[in-house]
């Protein structure tokens, strides 16, 4: 008798594995880097030091922060308003509960689905064509994907929670609507106002990177600044964005402990609209363009057909789906792989400095650094979006381990272990089946960002798509867009399969 037996890799040894990546990545920027850029990077590090404290720069930069602060908060409250709607009527539990079936469910979730699968980024470009520069034009850009994110995200976090409670309430006959707030919304409720505050400083990164790319606030100051090479000016600005995303942090994490000050936060929102006015920020009503998208639509017929075979899609795909999966290794293995190589408790304050600091500077500028470096390629794409997602990582990871505490760390290394594998088979064993769980939802959101790096490597979907939206040629926007849409939809299929075998909880982190 042949018995066959397969070797399973550890799940904190699953977590490290993506970082083989960083080897083929680290030796192509070698091979294709030159040290020309060497001094421009040491004037960046400089910069940190040496910020500039011009009181014109100043004012420019604290307005620029102001808008972009305005706009990701205002578009943070209409998300999580819409999410929480469209979450609750997304879960399969809610309409099992109330009609013993799921298909209202699903067809909310497939309805959802091309609004969510589109990046903040081409929303902004494409409403930036059809309404013109105004500040509801950042803010639904942001809207609109961040709604149908969140929703997804809290109707998996219901329909995740197993609550004994609930077939029970059914069978005691009480309403149906009762049965649920009882026994399910209460266990997730914990769950879901953290990840609400978790999408404030996302909106805030967002905000940034629509700024980035022309469309007002902080972002276009540190773009410009970097573009002319003035690194003290592009630190004064991120000085400033480090010191309102602490704040902000600390605002979140107090929140949740003194509920009391949740009515602090809805004033706050109201007095935010106002503020708004003093800026120059234009919320007035947009009026609405749709002539030249329409008529570069209806113009030729046959302009469909020839859009369709202008590029190499396969190529293009294929580009995109690498940047994809080397920035997703890269972004899951560098937090536990810095974990391990520093494993003491002293240092998780350093490393979560780290981690901030990766968060702080937009994707495209990390990008654009890397480039004085080395040319244009998928590498260096990758590189430069799985170090920003490593900082949103890391992040996950160091809340994980604080929670869970070090006492199974203690355990090991007083029954003999090393102090790395005690750490290994320790506190990392014990968050890594939430932290994959995690990762694996991140790659939805790192193949959505590879539009915002594309134009680095020179390849992809993202490339060509900002090429067509600066050329005007919408009907081969249409088809990148809709490229894109098939793609995310196929990675999020193959993720939620895996978030339900690893630990489905942990999405919602």
């Amino acid at each position: 008798m042949v018995v066959r037996t397969f070797v399973k890799p550890a799940l904190p040894l699953l977590t490290l594995l993506p970082g083989l990546c960083l080897i083929p990545v680290v030796a192509i920027l070698v091979r294709d880097g030159h040290g020309g850029g060497l001094p421009l990077l040491i004037q960046f590090a400089q910069g940190a030091v040496q910020p500039s404290f011009d009181p014109t720069l100043l004012k420019s930069l604290w307005q620029g922060l102001q808008i972009t602060f305005v706009t990701a908060v205002l578009s943070w409250a209409i998300s999580s308003g819409l999410g929480l709607i469209f979450g609750f009527l997304g879960s399969r539990t809610l309409w099992r509960t109330l009609l013993g079936t799921a298909w209202p469910a699903l067809l909310v979730r497939r309805l959802l689905s091309p609004f969510r699968a589109i990046h903040e980024l081409i929303w902004g470009l494409l409403l930036l064509q059809v309404y013109g520069l105004n500040g509801w034009v950042a803010i639904a850009a942001i809207v609109i994907p961040y709604s149908a994110l969140m929703a997804r995200v809290l109707a998996d976090q219901i329909d995740c929670h197993d609550s004994p409670a609930l077939p029970v309430l059914q069978g005691s006959g009480g309403p149906a609507m009762a049965v649920l707030l009882t026994a399910v919304f209460p266990a997730v409720f914990a769950s879901i106002k953290h990840h609400i505050g978790h999408r404030l400083d996302c909106a805030l990164r967002s905000a940034l990177i629509l700024g980035v790319f022309g469309l007002g606030g902080l972002g276009t100051d540190l773009m410009l600044s970097l573009q002319s090479l003035q690194f003290r000016d592009m630190w004064s600005g991120l000085w400033l964005l480090a010191i309102a995303m602490v704040l902000l942090d600390f605002i979140l994490q107090t929140i949740p402990r003194r509920p009391r000050h949740g009515f602090v936060v809805g004033i706050a929102l109201v007095l935010l609209v106002v503020w708004s006015a003093s800026l120059n920020l234009d919320l007035s009503w947009p009026s609405e363009s749709f002539g030249p998208v329409f008529s570069g639509l209806v113009a030729d017929r046959n302009a469909a057909t020839a859009a369709l075979f202008e590029i190499n899609w396969g190529a293009a795909i294929g580009s995109t789906l690498l940047i994809t999966l080397m920035a997703s290794c890269i972004a899951t293995a560098v937090p536990p792989l810095l974990l391990l190589l520093s494993p003491s408790q002293s240092s998780l304050r350093l490393q979560s400095l780290i981690w901030g600091a990766l968060r702080l500077v937009p994707t495209p500028l990390t990008a654009l650094l890397l480039l004085v470096m080395a040319k244009p390629s998928l590498p260096l794409a990758a590189l430069a979006l799985g170090l920003h997602h490593s900082g949103v990582m890391g992040r996950v990871l160091m809340k994980d381990i604080r929670e869970t505490g070090l006492g199974s760390a203690q355990i090991l290394e007083r029954s003999g272990a090393t102090v790395r594998m005690s750490w290994l088979y320790g506190p990392l064993a014990e968050v890594s089946r939430s932290y994959l769980a995690y990762a694996s939802y991140r790659c939805d959101v790192i193949l959505r960002d590879t539009v915002v790096v594309g134009i680095v490597g020179s390849a992809g979907l993202g490339w060509q798509l900002i090429d067509a939206l600066s050329s005007f040629h919408w009907w081969l926007v249409a088809w990148l867009v809709l490229a894109f849409i098939v793609l995310t939809l196929c990675g999020e299929t193959i993720t939620e399969q895996l978030q339900q075998r690893l630990n489905c909880k942990a999405v919602g982190l």
